[in-house]
């Protein structure tokens, strides 16, 4: 009888275990290990925020994931500290600073925060109107969240649903993840709370 409820109870520890270790923080609020830069845009850590910020070249910029993610939900916090124009690329691959995969977009007000584009494809596949975006503070703390599974794609912003997709060439993806820094300088970005849970 013993043996019994010691193999039960071990059972739910290991899923208790199992449960908790599905859900991790991306970024480590110390350094950026885990994580690659392309380019020479600046990406750094000051007092537990990530921060991505243009360079002198002005160029595109990218802070990729080591590891390939494919089926997930991601959480993430941001704040538009200067024409905060970035992005969340998902399933994604680079070549230099030349990156192909799908953004889900950061930008300031107008711009289309929330949607999906297709770098060096299609082009924007879903872009939320003025009013849809509506809720995105331009100064503020904003909470974003991508769910992608298989060939679905959903994106929130600030608890809002802001886009949902279903695509054959995403579904067919595969990469890293990856926070942008777009060309033309003068851009800075803060991140924090970046958290993911892989799916089946």
């Amino acid at each position: 009888m013993m043996k019994y409820v010691l193999l039960i109870f071990s059972f739910f520890l290991i899923s208790a275990g199992a449960q908790a270790q599905k859900t991790k923080k991306l970024f480590n609020g110390k350094d950026l290990t885990g994580w690659t830069i392309h380019g020479t845009e600046k990406w750094y850590v000051e007092k537990g925020y990530l921060i991505c910020e243009s360079g002198p070249k002005k160029e595109y910029g990218y802070l990729s994931t080591n590891k390939n993610y494919k089926n997930f939900i991601m959480e993430y916090d941001f704040k538009l500290e200067a024409n905060g124009n970035s992005g969340v690329f998902i399933r994604s691959n680079i070549d230099g600073t030349k990156i192909s995969g799908w953004q889900v977009e950061v930008a300031p007000p107008g711009n289309g925060t929330g949607g999906i584009y297709e770098s060096y494809g299609r082009g924007w596949l879903t872009k939320p109107t003025a009013e849809e975006e509506s809720g995105l503070s331009p100064d503020g703390w904003n909470k974003g969240k991508i769910e992608v599974n298989n060939d679905e794609i959903t994106t929130w912003l600030n608890g809002k649903q802001i886009s949902h997709l279903k695509d054959a060439k995403i579904g067919a993806g595969n990469g890293f993840i990856a926070l942008q820094i777009h060309s033309g300088g003068g851009i800075k970005v803060r991140w924090k709370n970046i958290k993911i849970k892989e799916l089946n």
